[in-house]
């Protein structure tokens, strides 16, 4: 018997290879709090920076509540809760980028959100970029948003392979984050960039 992460009641599971390996969200989240998450509507947000884009679930109020309680209250044990969709869509050949953090905010928070939904979903990754400033996405226009610096570079020693990226974010708002992250990694000599991200605004 364990009980739900996100409302507390009691839940009943069936020990499986899946729970030991902790790619079976069933045992941690309850079938009344799974049903509140809604999958996102398949949209094509593809460009000649993103080849492929992939949103897991819509953002409502019952993921506007996830994400505070894991991203604000720090309660990383959340980042599991996701964790077998994740690892069904980022498993493969690609080279898995997350978004990263400006240093002064992941001091803040204490952690870095995206990098523990990759750990929780036993996902391999590398830090290829570094975030170039701390300017939020949500204070800018979208004619300001157009014309930003950019956002990202490459980590100093980093070499970019002619093969295929993906990019991974908690959230895809507008898409200025991850075109930009895109742009980076294109003209090191990605062959192909796609991305993943959680939740779709």
């Amino acid at each position: 018997m364990n009980e739900c992460l996100l409302c507390d009641s009691t839940i009943a599971s069936t020990p499986t290879w899946k729970a030991l390996l902790g790619l079976d969200d069933t045992t941690i989240i309850c079938q009344d709090c799974s049903k509140k998450f809604v999958h996102a509507e398949i949209r094509n947000d593809t460009d000649e920076l993103l080849d492929q884009v992939t949103s897991l679930y819509s953002y409502n109020e019952a993921m506007r509540d996830y994400l505070h309680q894991f991203k604000f209250l720090q309660d990383i044990a959340l980042a599991g809760i996701f964790a077998h969709e994740l690892h069904a869509q980022l498993k493969g050949n690609a080279i898995i980028c997350p978004i990263p953090m400006h240093p002064h905010k992941k001091i803040m928070r204490t952690f870095a959100p995206v990098d523990e939904l990759l750990t929780s979903a036993r996902i391999p990754f590398t830090h290829l970029l570094e975030k170039t400033g701390t300017e939020s996405m949500g204070e800018k226009t979208k004619d300001q948003r157009l014309v930003m610096n950019p956002l990202f570079a490459l980590k100093p020693g980093t070499m970019i392979q002619p093969t295929t990226y993906r990019l991974v974010d908690d959230i895809y708002t507008t898409g200025t984050t991850l075109r930009h992250a895109a742009t980076v990694l294109k003209q090191a000599g990605a062959k192909r960039v796609e991305a993943v991200t959680l939740i779709r605004a």
